[in-house]
């Protein structure tokens, strides 16, 4: 279904239910808002997804209109606004999507539960007012013939209060999963990112595998005539050797017959 060998392109529109507000920057920032109840009362957090070059998260990545190199380090991070110091940001579920639209019956899961990728390391999450996970850059195989390959990721998150988040977690030391408690907890909306564009591989670079085997990279000659050139090639040696030996051998019988 995806590739991590190049190619990707990102063209982004949004529909949302009432009360959410998707947009997005040049920056690869989007943001969506969430009404939030508790003892005193009623307001509106806004959770923000920005992309990161740098582990650090302090250099925000510039996505060119050629798209990113397969396997680029791309760090992602969940961030609320206007919220006060009893919740956290608890990531459910984050996916890719060729469209910005999340309820797609086709996606890829970067990690869901104690479920991730290979190539997917969630760093923070549930733990502070903000949730970072990283990823490597990937291709979709369907873009396969495209020069660019786009895709867009979504972050299914709530908010949870500190004192019960990490009963939230799932426990993935574990046979038994943890079960979810439903109280303290608002309920949750996606949060999706902007179009995030993926190159073709260069030349000189190993080809990927697509679906389930890998196809080579094409090259000057195909491997039945090298093959060939290397059987005629042995041959060649094999008979001077033995034109060699056999004029060696003549001249030592020589003395012998006479």
């Amino acid at each position: 279904m995806i590739t991590y060998r190049p190619q990707i392109l990102y063209k982004f529109s949004c529909r949302y239910p009432m009360q959410y507000l998707l947009n997005n920057t040049e920056l690869g920032v989007s943001g969506v808002n969430l009404a939030i109840r508790d003892n005193n009362g009623s307001f509106i957090s806004t959770l923000s997804m920005q992309l990161y070059q740098d582990a650090q998260y302090k250099d925000m990545l510039n996505i060119p209109q050629t798209g990113l190199n397969l396997k680029t380090k791309i760090y992602v991070a969940v961030k609320a606004s206007n919220l006060t110091d009893r919740f956290n940001v608890l990531l459910d579920r984050c996916y890719a999507t060729t469209s910005p639209y999340p309820f797609l019956n086709t996606y890829y899961d970067l990690f869901v539960g104690c479920t991730r990728d290979a190539q997917t390391k969630v760093e923070l999450n549930g733990a502070a007012q903000n949730a970072h996970f990283s990823f490597e850059a990937f291709r979709f195989v369907e873009h396969k013939n495209l020069t660019v390959s786009t895709f867009y990721l979504h972050c299914v998150t709530r908010l949870c209060e500190v004192s019960t988040c990490s009963t939230l977690m799932p426990n993935c030391d574990s046979s038994s999963r943890r079960k979810r408690e439903t109280q303290n907890v608002s309920a949750n909306t996606t949060v999706t990112s902007p179009a995030i564009f993926v190159s073709k591989q260069t030349s000189g670079e190993p080809q990927t595998y697509m679906a389930s085997h890998g196809l080579a990279s094409e090259s000057n000659y195909s491997s039945p005539v090298v093959a060939v050139i290397i059987c005629i090639v042995v041959l060649a040696i094999l008979l001077v050797a033995m034109a060699i030996y056999f004029a060696l051998y003549i001249r030592r019988r020589k003395p012998i017959i006479q």
